[in-house]
């Protein structure tokens, strides 16, 4: 994968990057430089990608091990890679935004496994495609979800 295809991807892909740096970080420069260390370990991974599986996959799983692991540690210093999207602005407060707010808030308060999994499912992936992300089985997908939905419904009601 050459430069452009590589910025072609990033492109295409970079809302499934935003949500994650949006659940991950409460910050917007915050969000930017995990934008910017997601799209370092997408290009230094960029030849392990095997066709296997969805591109969309391998950017999820890349993107969530980045939020998660660099959550973890210390902030460090991220090469720039240029010719990026912007990231986009903040939107106006209407009552979708809001609720997205009161939403994000609450999934902010949620494990990283548990955070990793909501936000697959809220972008519709199968119960299936979530699990080969998380590694974890289809079933306990299923369980893990219920969980989740419970206690997000007693961090906003």
């Amino acid at each position: 994968m050459d430069e452009s295809q590589f910025l072609l991807l990033i492109k295409e892909h970079q809302g499934i990057i935003y949500k994650i740096c949006q659940l991950y970080r409460d910050v917007k420069e915050d969000r930017e430089d995990l934008f910017q260390e997601i799209t370092f370990q997408l290009w230094k991974s960029r030849q392990t990608f095997k066709s296997d599986s969805k591109i969309s996959t391998w950017v999820y799983r890349i993107a969530l091990n980045t939020a998660i692991a660099a959550f973890r540690k210390k902030r460090h210093a991220v090469e720039y890679l240029p010719h990026l999207p912007d990231f986009p602005e903040e939107t106006p407060n209407d009552d979708m935004v809001l609720r997205q707010e009161r939403l994000f808030a609450a999934l902010k308060q949620l494990n990283d496994s548990d955070k990793a999994i909501v936000t697959l499912y809220l972008e519709d992936l199968s119960y299936q495609q979530i699990a080969d992300i998380i590694g974890i089985s289809e079933t306990y997908v299923g369980v893990k979800l219920n969980r989740i939905k419970a206690k997000i419904q007693k961090i906003i009601f």
